[in-house]
């Protein structure tokens, strides 16, 4: 584009996503959930993948709303040969995937704690899951998105940013989820995208023991500039576009999707 040519622009169509084949690993609650929504919403077919079949039936039903194609495909993301069969399950059922997004991810009690408390095994357990299962994905996806020119998102956390007390295994997967976006990014430039969300706090079942904690809780929303959680669905809005035309210029990012929370 020369300075005589006007900009042009697309919207909404640049974050329409229809024909393309989404997967969402974690994707049969809280953001993975809300995530599966949001790019059925834009009208990719969507594979909500979860390790227990019935609860990803219950989030595929729910996707009829939609109509677009879903089907029912499971892994655990820490089983390396769950993740390529996922994968050919929903490459025979609904095509090529075209957009993964790595939600799948924990941070049980066990491995919480100051590091005299938190094991060497319960360190493995979460970057087994949080790291290494979402490697998995991307090594078994990469056929799939250089065919399709794809996108890839990777749900990190502010844990991925700054440094969270008590909670080293945790911070230490998303901070090297992180690092593998930005490799990924330049490894699969210019066919593929790869991009990092940071979301903050996010109310779902899995925080409701912080939600729940008024104490808790308020000390979380003081430390929040926009002074409360996010909603899940806050989180599944910039996956859209990270994974849409509309971010066709991004690649090795990281977005903070923290009520300002690493603004400080």
């Amino acid at each position: 584009m020369t300075e005589d040519d006007a900009p042009r622009f697309d919207f909404p169509g640049a974050f329409d996503l229809s024909g393309e084949v989404a997967v969402v690993t974690g994707g049969s609650r809280g953001i993975g959930r809300a995530i599966a929504h949001g790019l059925a919403a834009a009208g990719a077919a969507v594979a909500p993948v979860s390790r227990t079949a019935a609860d990803v039936e219950r989030v595929a039903s729910e996707l009829s709303e939609y109509d677009v194609g879903t089907c029912v495909a499971t892994a655990d993301v820490a089983d390396e040969a769950d993740v390529v069969d996922c994968l050919d399950t929903v490459a025979d059922e609904l095509g090529r995937p075209s957009v993964v997004v790595n939600n799948a991810g924990i941070n049980p009690e066990v491995a919480l704690g100051t590091p005299d408390r938190v094991s060497a095994d319960d360190f493995d357990t979460v970057n087994d899951v949080n790291l290494r299962g979402a490697y998995a994905c991307a090594h078994a996806a990469a056929d799939h998105l250089e065919a399709t020119e794809g996108s890839l998102v990777n749900v990190a956390s502010v844990g991925g940013v700054v440094g969270l007390p008590r909670q080293h295994p945790y911070v230490a997967s998303k901070h090297g989820l992180v690092g593998l976006t930005k490799s990924l990014a330049l490894d699969w430039a210019p066919s593929v995208r790869a991009n990092c969300l940071a979301p903050g706090y996010v109310a779902t079942d899995l925080t409701e023991d912080l939600t729940g904690n008024e104490e808790l809780a308020a000390s979380i929303r003081e430390r929040t500039p926009l002074d409360r959680f996010a909603d899940p669905e806050e989180v599944a809005a910039p996956t859209v576009f990270l994974a849409s035309d509309a971010a066709s210029y991004l690649t090795g990012a990281t977005l903070a999707v923290d009520g300002g929370w690493t603004a400080r």
